[in-house]
């Protein structure tokens, strides 16, 4: 069963024209690609690149977003290894005195490990971090890609019928 035009599709995602296609109609709107005329869809694919535009723009946030979000990360862990590096260069300053005792060295060089305990820690955390970062873009683009072969298929799908599809 085919849309007779691309009113009758205009109405049914309720937009008065394709530029307000909303981000959560979209979806709708691919749903509804089987069941549109030949004609139909075919009009619609040549207005891909307004699709594409609407998906280019949320890829673009979620990049800057990304983009933002890794410097705030990349600003606090040199934070956190300044103060680290600060730690260490008080606690070898210490070391380097003369009046200590074995057992005050000891806690000294425990002080340092646990130090450099935590920086690894750190830098695992920042790394993971970092890992899921980029699964959140990489799902982005791949939804965006998804959207694109929705519409693609559809065309492929549209110009493979041999035109006998009724027209209600």
């Amino acid at each position: 069963m085919g849309y007779v035009n691309e009113a009758a599709l205009k109405r049914k995602l309720g937009i008065p024209n394709w530029r307000n296609l909303s981000k959560a109609k979209v979806l709708k709107f691919a749903a509804t690609m089987p069941e549109m005329a030949t004609e139909v869809r075919l009009k619609l694919i040549e207005q891909f690149p307004a699709f594409k535009d609407l998906g280019k723009t949320d890829i673009d946030a979620v990049t800057e977003a990304h983009k933002s979000t890794l410097a705030a990360n990349e600003n606090s862990q040199n934070h956190f290894y300044k103060a680290s590096q600060d730690q260490r260069d008080a606690l070898q300053a210490d070391l380097g005195r003369d009046d200590l005792s074995w057992a005050q060295r000891e806690a000294l060089h425990d002080r340092l490990d646990q130090n450099v305990q935590r920086v690894g820690e750190k830098d695992s955390e920042s790394k993971q971090f970092l890992g899921a970062g980029m699964k959140v873009v990489a799902a982005a683009g791949a939804a965006a890609l998804g959207l694109g072969v929705v519409f693609v298929g559809g065309k492929i799908a549209g110009a493979s019928e041999d035109g006998s599809e009724e027209s209600q």
